[in-house]
């Protein structure tokens, strides 16, 4: 690949969306850096005189440059480092005894804003702890928060918030009757998935914010908030459309559909029609609850 001309439109286009494909989408400094005047060309770069070099008759060792002092050698700045816990079961450990002891759902946002046990905390803007009413009778649980999400700290607020309000609106619904969480409250960088270890220490924080919110329908969006709260190794494909349970610590069974993500509705608009007969089951189940 050639650098891209600073003259050339098109050239800073393609790297652009070479960029945006590798997932960077943010800047890390409020100034551009200029990387080929901190590192010219080595062709260009003055050649020191070498201290081996015989000094011709008459000279002194004065105007020769001098070696480096070895055992003493100058500092070397570096970047500061990042404090990020690796995921482990004591972590894991850590976080089923902060949510077992929250009482109320301000317990528990105290308590993971406080956890520094998930690595994925360390790149994140904000916590994503909820949004809506906690004392809906619809909670709906996602995977993880985007880019919007992470500046904004609440759930769906970008463009599959967009689609998911209008999706609510249509069983009429909206965000002051339903509550809204994700399995994982910290953006991992650049929108990758979570690895099975981040969704493990975070599941005890779900689970707790379901057991406190007590709803009685649970939508499941996507498969990684299916599968991590109906514990099931299904796809979404195969799951979506028929009715699950998920039981609380306190045995409390909540009936759960898992449907499609909003975001994958955006990629893919023809499975729509999925989505709606879902929802359609959502506001079936409510009616019969009432």
């Amino acid at each position: 690949m050639t650098a891209a001309s600073p003259n050339n439109r098109q050239d800073l286009a393609d790297l652009l969306a070479f960029y945006a494909s590798a997932g960077v989408d943010e800047a890390l400094e409020d100034q551009p850096v200029n990387r080929f005047a901190e590192a010219p060309n080595p062709a260009e770069r003055p050649v020191a005189p070498s201290t081996d070099a015989v000094a011709p008759p008459g000279s002194t060792n004065a105007s020769r440059p001098q070696p480096a002092d070895r055992a003493n050698p100058p500092p070397v700045a570096r970047a500061p480092s990042i404090t990020a816990a690796v995921p482990d079961e004591a972590q894991a450990a850590l976080a089923r005894h902060l949510a077992t002891t929250a009482t109320t759902l301000d317990d528990l946002r105290q308590h993971m804003a406080a956890f520094d046990g998930c690595n994925l905390k360390a790149t994140a803007k904000n916590l994503v702890f909820a949004d809506g009413n906690p004392q809906a009778a619809v909670m709906l649980v996602g995977e993880a928060p985007g880019r919007d999400e992470d500046i904004e700290g609440l759930p769906f607020v970008g463009r599959s918030g967009r689609l998911l309000d209008r999706m609510l609106a249509a069983i009429g619904l909206d965000r002051t009757s339903v509550y809204i969480a994700n399995v994982i409250p910290w953006r991992p960088p650049g929108n990758r998935t979570p690895t099975p270890h981040e969704t493990e220490i975070c599941r005890p924080f779900i689970e707790r914010q379901i057991e406190l919110v007590n709803p009685k329908v649970l939508i499941n969006l996507g498969g990684p908030s299916a599968k991590t709260l109906l514990n099931t190794s299904e796809g979404i494909l195969r799951l979506r459309g028929n009715w699950r349970v998920h039981t609380t610590a306190s045995g409390i069974a909540i009936p759960a559909m898992p449907t499609l993500h909003p975001a994958y509705l955006l990629r893919t608009p023809a499975h729509k029609k999925l989505a709606w007969r879902d929802f359609l089951e959502v506001k079936a189940k409510l009616r019969a609850l009432a």
